[in-house]
């Protein structure tokens, strides 16, 4: 199931911001996977956000916060028009979280990890992809 991991330095979002983002991100990923908005969808999309110590987490030649958000999916859960939105509308979330515009979206870096089939568990089982896309499938088809 889709797992998102947002990286910064500490300080730079409020406690609501984060709050916020923890419910947003992975609301995005649900939506460009195009995984049905029920209750077990939701309950397998998981958000992290790690907060890095001062000076733990930066580029050369500034120090302006920058944010790395890592995304994992099963290989094949996102189409090539489906990854460019979702590395949109991610970047558009942490921008806004973090009270920035769009003349910052070079500080926010997306990276979609596509995990391969046979390699994803969860209950003591291997979780394959495509018995998961039947599921959505027929949830999307009973909503």
């Amino acid at each position: 199931m889709p797992m998102i991991h947002l990286t910064l330095p500490a300080g730079v979002l409020s406690a609501q911001a984060r709050g916020e983002l923890s419910k947003t991100l992975p609301t995005t990923l649900l939506k460009w996977e195009g995984a049905p908005d029920n209750d077990f969808f939701r309950a397998q999309a998981w958000c992290r956000i790690e907060e890095v110590a001062g000076g733990g987490f930066g580029a050369l030649g500034d120090d302006l916060p920058r944010f790395r958000v890592d995304v994992t999916v099963p290989e094949g859960a996102l189409s090539d028009r489906r990854k460019a939105g979702l590395v949109g509308e991610v970047t558009e979330n942490v921008l806004t979280a973090a009270g920035l515009g769009q003349e910052d979206a070079l500080r926010v870096w997306v990276l979609i990890n596509e995990q391969a089939e046979g390699t994803w568990g969860a209950a003591g089982a291997i979780v394959n992809f495509k018995e998961l896309a039947a599921f959505a499938k027929a949830q999307r088809a009973e909503a």
